[in-house]
This record gives structure tokens, C-alpha cells and sequence, in this order.
């Protein structure tokens, strides 16, 4: 993504301070990296030891199934359609402080303020050993994201520190140490987190028996919240995996749905194409027979012919044969592509049968008025055809989606154009059509409904729109010009718009 204008500067003081901040989190966690060197290098020391006691106890086991997956392994999917809820307004802000980089100082500092003032109570200052070990039981927290390791394994060992030491148990401290065993069971792979289990139950059980520290609180007690705060860190990872799962699902499933959209759109198209083939070819084979018929017959009929005129007259005849087969391959061609019937025998209807497709409607229970405007005059065969269908269509996406409705059809002569006019009132809700590649359809002798009204209209380099009209109800227009020009083939092929 890129910007315009120039990224804004934030003020040199808190940068500063940021800067400082990010230094004096690098230092600490120098000091808690080398604390975690040394803590896991007696893990490692102990490791093959501790592999062969679980060996002993549990046997081999097997790995255990991804984050997400089902008992099969396979992953599961979201239910296409689900929406999560709209959160309210105080959680998403909830929910950009947390996810802000001052999220974790803020906290940090107030855990130690917070463990400080809990020392009052107990008589002790803050300047002490007590004070010391609160504060680095919870300083360390304000770099947690930054160093999760280096900083856990400070804070670990300070609380533990102080416990074995003698001093008193602070909530605050208490808190910072649960949360941390929380932090690293969210991040930890798994089997880190089961070796983190183990070794914070062993060190509850060393500080029970080393130091009075948690006598007032029962051992069991303080062994479920350890295993707790590390299982419920589990828990969130393993719900985060699964989110992160049926999210990425989601998305391949919408473009595939987009992609199979895209296909049958693209099929339909070449299906009316090749249906507009089949009538055409009955209009055009006509005129193209004609031709051959009067080529062959002239030399007959007209008996002062010269030489070059028969040979002209038997090359147009020629020409015209060979026109029709070639007409005939093509239609086949469109036939296989798109997978279409066999051709219809019935002939094909011109304008005149427009007042026959009107008291059709009327007789499955609409309502419907012709109106007719200008000088009608002879068109091409193509033309009313196409005007033909275009009716047809617009009626038959009244019945499905607005039965009842009052519809008017139009139709005026222009200088250069015939313009098709289709309005319905409406149903009782405001006329939609939700997938208008499927509007129409086999309703009486309709095709694909807008998709082929449109390409009937561009096919002879006309304009057509279709949408909801103002006041409600649906609108359906089309101009279709008498001749085609050369120069409008390009125009063609632009999306239709509302004319």
C-alpha cells in the first residue's frame, strides 16, 4: 500500500523515550538470556535422563494431531455462511490497546507499582530484599513481547528466588509468575510446554519443602493454578491455530466460489451465444438460399446474358452454396462448445407475433400493455428477432420475480434505431434480481435471461440496461440500431450501461 503524501514524523521526545525504552529492554534481556543459557543447559544435561523415564512410564507415542485438525487429521472447515458478531464499541477499543506496542509497559509498571504498595501491609519498605525481589519478579514484564524467554525466565526465577529465601507472597508477584507460566504456554511448542509443566510442578514441590513461604496456602491449590496458568495458555494457542485454520479455509473456499462463479457466467454466455446461432441461422440461411436460388435461375430466365454475366451469376451461386455449408459447420461448432439441444424446427417469431406473446402473459395471470410509438416500418429478420427475445425475457423475468405486477412494454420506431422499453410495477417488495446471470431462464421460450438480452442487443452493436426502476419495480431497455456500422463494433463490446 502506498501513500500519497509524506509519513508524518512523531515528536522527537517520544521517540526518545521509545529509543530509551527499547535499550533498557535490550539490557535486561542480555541479563535474562544468560540466565536462560544457564537454565537450559541443565535441561539438557538432564534431558536423556528425563526421555528415558517417560519412555519407561508412558511408552512410544506418537505426535499428536495439528491445531485445527479432527481425529481423522484432516482439517476441519467453517461452515461457509458463519459471521462472527459484531463486538460492542468498549471491546474493540479494549482490543486496540492490547494490540498497541505501550500495552506491555504500561502493565509492567503497574504490576510494580502494584507490588510495592502490597508490601506496606507487611511492614517492609520498598528499598529492601523483599523489594528487590518484587521488582524483579515484575519489572521484567514490560519487554514480554519483545524477549518472552529471556524475560520469563527473570521473572521464574526472582518469585522463586524470593520464596526460597523466606520472603512473603505478594498477590502481585504471585499474578506476574501465573501469568508468565500463561505467556509461555501460548508460544511454547508443545512438548516445551509439557518439560515447562514438569518443572514448575517440581519447583512448587522444592519450595514446599525448602522454605515455609506457601504454608498458608494448600499444596494441591498452588499445583492446580501452576498447571492451570500453563494449560490455559495451551488451550488459547491451540484456539488461535484453529481460528488461524478455518480462517484460511474461508478464503480458499470464497475464491473458488468466486472462480466457479466467474466459469458458469462465462458458460452461460457461450450457451446463449450459441442459441442466438441456431435462430440466426435459420434467418440468415433463408436469405443466403434465396440468393443461390436467383444466381442459378437468372441465366434461365434472362436469355441475352452475356458470357461474363453467367459466369458472375454462377460464381455468386457458387459463393452462396458455399456459404451455407460453411454457416452450417460454424453453428455445429457453437453446438458442441457449448453443449447445446437440437435445433428448434418451430420458425422464428418476428414483431408481428408481439401482440400473441402480450395475451400469453396475460393468460398466466399478469398484466400487460403494448404500446407502440412512431412509424412501424420492415426491419431486418435479425432486429425483430432479437426485439422478439428481448420482450420475451423481460415478461418472463416479470412473472418469476414479480408475479402480478402490472407491466408495460414499448416500442418505438426512431430515425436509425428501434428503442425496447419493459417496466414492471413490482411485487409487493422492491423487485431484485439476486443472480442476474440466471434471471429468465426456461420460462416459456426465454433464454438465459439478462445475459442473453444483452448479447442479443451488443451482437447488433446496440445499448441495453437493466435495474431497479425508480419507484420501485424492475426496468428492462434496449436500442437496436437498423444497420450496424463497422465503427460500432467496438462500442460493442463495452459493458452495457443505462441508456
Amino acid at each position: 500500500m502506498t501513500h500519497d503524501g509524506p509519513t508524518p514524523q512523531s515528536p522527537f521526545g517520544a521517540e526518545l523515550v521509545r529509543q530509551a525504552w527499547r535499550l533498557s529492554g535490550r539490557v535486561v534481556a542480555g541479563l535474562g538470556q544468560l540466565l536462560l543459557w544457564i537454565i537450559t543447559g541443565i535441561g539438557r544435561a538432564l534431558r536423556p535422563v528425563a526421555m528415558r523415564i517417560g519412555d519407561r512410564l508412558f511408552g512410544t507415542r506418537t505426535a499428536p494431531p495439528r491445531p485445527g485438525a479432527g481425529s481423522d487429521g484432516r482439517t476441519r472447515i467453517a461452515a461457509p455462511g458463519d459471521r462472527a458478531a459484531v463486538p460492542p464499541r468498549w471491546l474493540a477499543a479494549w482490543r486496540e490497546f492490547t494490540a498497541s506496542w505501550y500495552f506491555a509497559p504500561l502493565t509492567g509498571v503497574a504490576l510494580v507499582v502494584a507490588a510495592l504498595a502490597e508490601l506496606a501491609p507487611h511492614g517492609i519498605p520498598p528499598v529492601s530484599v523483599a523489594g528487590g525481589f518484587a521488582v524483579a519478579a515484575t519489572a521484567p514484564l514490560v519487554w514480554r513481547r519483545e524477549f518472552l524467554r529471556p524475560m520469563a525466565a527473570i521473572v521464574l526465577s526472582a518469585f522463586a528466588a524470593g520464596l526460597l529465601s523466606g520472603q512473603p507472597l505478594l498477590f502481585t508477584t504471585a499474578f506476574a509468575a501465573l501469568y508468565t507460566l500463561y505467556a509461555l504456554g501460548r508460544h511454547l511448542p508443545r512438548q516445551e510446554t509439557g518439560a515447562l509443566a514438569v518443572g514448575a510442578a517440581v519447583t512448587v514441590g522444592v519450595i514446599y519443602l525448602a522454605a515455609g513461604s506457601l504454608d498458608d496456602v494448600p499444596w494441591p491449590a498452588a499445583l492446580v493454578a501452576v498447571l492451570a496458568a500453563i494449560g490455559l495458555g495451551e488451550a488459547r494457542r491451540t484456539v488461535e491455530g484453529a481460528e488461524r485454520t478455518e480462517a484460511e479455509a474461508a478464503e480458499r473456499t470464497s475464491q473458488t466460489l468466486t472462480r466457479l462463479s466467474a466459469v458458469q457466467r462465462e458458460q452461460a454466455v457461450m450457451r446463449e451465444r450459441a442459441r442466438i446461432a441456431r435462430e440466426l441461422h435459420d434467418v440468415v440461411a433463408h436469405s443466403v438460399s434465396m440468393i443461390a436460388v436467383q444466381a442459378e435461375t437468372a441465366p434461365y430466365t434472362m436469355t441475352d446474358l452475356s458470357p461474363q454475366a453467367r459466369q458472375g451469376f454462377e460464381e455468386i451461386a457458387r459463393t452462396a452454396r458455399e456459404a451455407l455449408v460453411e454457416m452450417r459447420r460454424l453453428l455445429g461448432v457453437l453446438r458442441a462448445d457449448a453443449g447445446a439441444g437440437p435445433p428448434e424446427s418451430a420458425p422464428q417469431p418476428r414483431l408481428d407475433r408481439l401482440p400473441e406473446l402480450i395475451e400469453q402473459h396475460r393468460g398466466a395471470g399478469g398484466s400487460a400493455e403494448l404500446e407502440v410509438r412512431g412509424d412501424p416500418r420492415a426491419l431486418s429478420a435479425t432486429v425483430e428477432l432479437s426485439a422478439y427475445r428481448i420482450v420475451q425475457e423481460a415478461l418472463t423475468n416479470a412473472r418469476r420475480h414479480a408475479p402480478g405486477a402490472d407491466v408495460r412494454v414499448e416500442l418505438a420506431y426512431l430515425n436509425d434505431r428501434l428503442a425496447v422499453r419493459v417496466r414492471d410495477t413490482g411485487a409487493n417488495a422492491p423487485t431484485m434480481v439476486l443472480n442476474p446471470a440466471q434471471a429468465g431462464g426456461p420460462g416459456g421460450q426465454g433464454g438465459h435471461g439478462i445475459i442473453g438480452m444483452q448479447e442479443r442487443a451488443t451482437m447488433l452493436g446496440g445499448r441495453f440496461s437493466a435495474g431497479p426502476a425508480q419507484g420501485g419495480g424492475f426496468v428492462v431497455e434496449a436500442e437496436l440500431p437498423f444497420v450496424r456500422e463497422e465503427t460500432s463494433r467496438s462500442d460493442a463490446e463495452r459493458p452495457p450501461g443505462r441508456s
